[in-house]
């Protein structure tokens, strides 16, 4: 008797242990990490559309998730099956159905990708239908479902595989100075691939870019053979870069379309094609017409053109669009579908990116959307409805939200209200999966009906770290330098914060264009290493500067000419507001940024050098002049008619004012930011008798992935472990 209340004291005590949430590994909270997707990632669904049925894939079977009966023979699309068909026909197998895609509507036929295979299945009948199998060389594959013709690209030449099996050669001179089939004007202005299919997929629009007449950046290959004989060179080897930097001589390109029923290819009748930028392409719906953007040099005038498709002759321009500083389009023409004599055209001409109506003679109809919002991307359409699905911020600039609107202008909010969604139709537009976070929802899955908006759940995933200590993260809004422009803001506090505490603090950076830190995803945008940070012990801080993405086009071109100026006073209204914390020691303040925000992380260390005692600087651009044309001249224009702009944001001439502690690290083979940023403002920095300090990775481009990547995170954290604790 005398024991029991020992024991039940004993057990009390034991309570809060069992009950003690646990920390984090930094493998659990970075990309690459050996437990980053058991630990962090939250659970999903395989989802895939078959028309417009919704199939959740799985390992050896696949279902229609809202239980309607699509064909009989689905019962028999099974892992077992499918790999029985491969294995017959000679293809090799699959351990899973993940992967696999449905490219024709109530057809049993799936495709599927292993390796460098590529395989039509009908599961149904047996049989293999079409199959492709590539060389270790071949890149940018695309497959046309219509004509199952395969485009790609091996040693810089462009080559199209028919349904017959033939293999037609598109160009044959292509080397490292004219490629074919590939993105070109450094993936700006949308541009994501380089070959384009016609709507029946019988003609192949592709780009053809010379760049034969730009620089060289001469970056270095150090990888040396896996065997190495005696006598053998043992150097590092050039890997020349093609590289325009601002102000300098640009490449050329050219837009060609292939016929394969003919092997005859016609190139657009563009006329010298120097300091000129052609951008989102489209075909007419009857594969007769391409149209494109043209866009000057200066970046600051454009015309819609139409091309005959079968003589490459310009037929007329439809309308132009000017900017006094710059114009960038980025979404191709869309016909409609229900209408060929129409299409939609997104242009931010109002100061937001909207949806306008357009007919054939190039005149505006209609504007379809419009407010203080942005459409962020036009999905496509409900063609039964006669409306088009988009996604905007129209319901709070931190949100991405689906919508639907009618050729009226009428708007409807599809799907939940909050978080941060991310769309997927199916073939009709009659549904999407929507596929959506919020600051206290890790991944949720609903099968939305575009014609009334309900929405049936798939997935609620749980938190992957319900078991975890993290961090309580706020948000909020500051007022900008200019005294009028509301900011977002992110604070993640310390893990077992006491506000009686003083704790340094870190500011992560980027600020630039085509990008944004906070948003109303989950945990508020906060990336695995702000969560780490905070476990270590820092208040850890981000502001959405002007000249960042999604708040209108004066939000965006406030930095015109002068990349950093604004952007770091803006920054400077978010240190003050971190000083004004009570928990906060002013004096132990860290900055870091990568790309853009390594630029912003250098500017802010020499420009202000008393706010700041640490900063980490990643892939910084040092001086626009060094950076490439198609970004640099847009917001800064050329350093010959902008000398001023480029001279007062150079870092190089701020070198003298380092008095913090400062770490560079930069991949050595960056093709984005190029090494010579780096090397350039270290070389400046010895000239002036300052000292920061620098780290590479060698072999690795402008981000490092994998194991490198939890590497690299280790590195900066121990920078601000060593220097600001």
């Amino acid at each position: 008797m005398k024991k029991t209340p020992l024991l039940f004291f004993l057990a009390l005590l034991t309570l809060p242990l069992m009950a003690q949430k646990k920390s984090f590994t930094i493998d659990d909270l970075i990309p690459g990490g050996s437990t980053y997707y058991a630990h962090s990632y939250p659970a999903t669904k395989y989802l895939a559309w078959w028309g417009d049925a919704c199939m959740e894939l799985g390992i050896e079977r696949c279902k229609n998730i809202d239980g309607q009966v699509i064909s009989p023979a689905l019962a028999t699309l099974t892992l077992e099956n499918i790999n029985g068909i491969l294995a017959a026909n000679g293809r090799k197998t699959i351990d899973h159905l993940y992967s696999i895609s449905f490219p024709e509507s109530h057809m049993p036929y799936v495709l599927i990708n292993r390796g460098r295979e590529k395989t039509l299945v009908d599961w149904d009948q047996q049989k293999v239908i079409w199959k492709a199998s590539l060389t270790p060389d071949v890149s940018n594959e695309d497959w046309d479902k219509h004509s199952r013709s395969l485009a790609y690209t091996a040693e810089h030449n462009l080559y199209v595989l028919t349904a017959d099996g033939k293999t037609h050669q598109v160009s044959s001179d292509g080397s490292a100075d004219l490629t074919y089939g590939t993105s070109v004007h450094r993936n700006e202005f949308g541009i994501k691939k380089g070959t384009f299919w016609s709507p029946d997929g019988n003609l192949l629009a592709f780009y053809k870019m010379d760049q034969s007449m730009v620089s060289k950046y001469p970056q270095v290959n150090i990888t040396l053979p896996s065997q190495t004989s005696d006598g053998a060179s043992r150097c590092a080897t050039p890997a020349p870069d093609p590289y325009p930097m601002a102000g300098e001589t640009s490449h050329k390109v050219y837009v060609g379309i292939f016929n394969p029923q003919t092997d005859k290819t016609v190139y657009l009748n563009t006329g010298d094609p120097t300091d000129r930028y052609f951008t989102n392409i489209a075909w007419s719906p009857d594969g007769s017409k391409l149209y494109l953007i043209e866009l000057n040099r200066d970046q600051n005038h454009g015309s819609l053109d139409e091309y005959d498709a079968f003589t490459g002759e310009k037929l007329r321009t439809l309308f132009t669009e000017d900017n006094p500083k710059y114009f960038e389009p980025l979404h191709p023409i869309q016909f409609l579908p229900w209408d060929n004599s129409k299409f939609i055209y997104q242009t931010r001409k109002d100061g937001y990116n909207h949806i306008y109506l357009y007919n054939m003679e190039g005149k505006c109809i209609k504007q379809l959307t419009t407010g203080k919002f942005e459409v962020i991307d036009v999905l496509g359409f409900n063609k039964e409805k006669k409306s088009i699905l988009y996604t905007s911020n129209e319901q709070d600039p931190l949100q991405q939200n689906m919508y639907s609107v009618d050729m009226k202008g009428k708007r409807m909010l599809l799907g939940n209200s909050t978080g941060w969604h991310n769309a997927t139709l199916s073939e009709s537009g009659t549904f999407f999966i929507d596929n959506y976070s919020s600051p206290l929802i890790a991944r949720h899955i609903d099968l939305v009906s575009t014609d009334n908006g309900t929405a049936t759940n798939i997935l609620s995933a749980p938190d992957p770290w319900k078991e975890y200590k993290v961090p309580e993260i706020k948000t909020g809004t500051l007022k900008a330098a200019d005294g009028v422009t509301d900011l977002y803001y992110r604070l993640i506090l310390p893990v077992d914060f006491d506000p009686a505490k003083k704790y340094p603090a870190v500011v992560y950076v980027y600020g630039g264009p085509h990008a944004h830190i906070i948003d109303a995803s989950r945990n508020w945008g906060a990336r695995g290493w702000d969560i780490w940070m905070a476990q270590q012990g820092y208040v850890m801080f981000c502001l959405d500067n002007r000249g960042s993405e999604h708040r209108g086009l004066a939000f965006e071109q406030a930095t015109f000419r002068q990349l950093g100026v604004e952007e770091m006073k803006d920054q400077l209204k978010g240190v003050e507001y971190l000083k004004s914390l009570p928990y906060v020691d002013g004096d132990r303040l860290g900055v870091h940024g990568w790309s853009f925000g390594g630029f912003m992380t250098t500017s802010l260390m020499t420009t202000y050098p008393d706010v700041f005692k640490v900063g980490v600087a990643g892939g910084p651009v040092i001086d626009w002049r060094f950076y490439e044309i198609m970004y640099g001249e847009r917001y800064m224009d050329t350093p010959q008619t902008n000398p001023e702009g480029y001279e007062s944001t150079s870092l190089l001439n701020k070198a003298k004012n380092l008095k913090g502690r400062l770490m560079v690290i930069y991949g050595g083979n960056d093709p984005v930011c190029v090494p010579q940023h780096t090397l350039s403002f270290m070389r400046a920095c010895i000239d002036a008798n300052t000292y920061p300090d620098l780290f590479t990775y060698p072999g690795d481009g402008h981000n490092m992935m994998g194991t490198d990547r939890v590497h690299l995170h280790n590195v900066i954290t121990r920078y601000f472990e060593d220097h600001l604790k």
